[in-house]
Parts: C-alpha cells; sequence; structure tokens
C-alpha cells in the first residue's frame, strides 16, 4: 500500500445505518469509498460512537491490502458483527489501570 493514503471525509446518519466516507489517494488517482455501521451495533453497545471513524478507517485499509496489485475494493463496504466483535475485543484494555 506504499503510496496509498486514506483520510475520513464524513458520515452520515440514515435510518438503518451510519455511513463513513473515505477517501483514498494513490498518486494522482483520488477514489471515495463508504463504509456503513448498522445503527443497531451502535444502539446495542457493540461499538461506540467515537470507535467509528477508526474501525472504518481499519476496515478500508485492510480491504486495501487484500485487493489484487493496484485494484481497489468495493466502494461502498459494511462491517459484519464479527468485525466490530474483534475490533471491540483487540481494543480492550487487559489491564485497567486503577484510580486512586
Amino acid at each position: 500500500m506504499a503510496g496509498t493514503m486514506v483520510e475520513y471525509v464524513e458520515f452520515k446518519a440514515g435510518e438503518a445505518a451510519r455511513e463513513y466516507r473515505l477517501r483514498v489517494r494513490r498518486g494522482d488517482e483520488v477514489h471515495g469509498f463508504t463504509v456503513a455501521i448498522p445503527n443497531e451495533a451502535f444502539l446495542a453497545g457493540r461499538v461506540r460512537y467515537q470507535d467509528a471513524p477508526d474501525i472504518c478507517f481499519l476496515k478500508l485499509q485492510k480491504e486495501l491490502a487484500a485487493g489484487e496489485e493496484g485494484g481497489l475494493p468495493d466502494l461502498a463496504l459494511s462491517m459484519s458483527d464479527q468485525e466490530l466483535e474483534d475490533y471491540k475485543v483487540s481494543h480492550t484494555s487487559k489491564n485497567p489501570r486503577r484510580r486512586g
């Protein structure tokens, strides 16, 4: 993914999902992507609103890395329940700091 830059643009709240728009720059090429997270995932506490841009950024980076050389993933992606759970587990502190 050398020479590839991914940047967060904005999100839009829809009836069924929040859609996060990201932009990928590869040299002179610019491509727009949307990653959707179901609203139900937020309401059920499976994902925090403040984590959503990072989750979408990581998803797109993974898809770009998995793509064929120079190829691009679908322009519209969705997060699966398993991907959201994997993120939550990998970003949960195993040794919480004690306040005192």
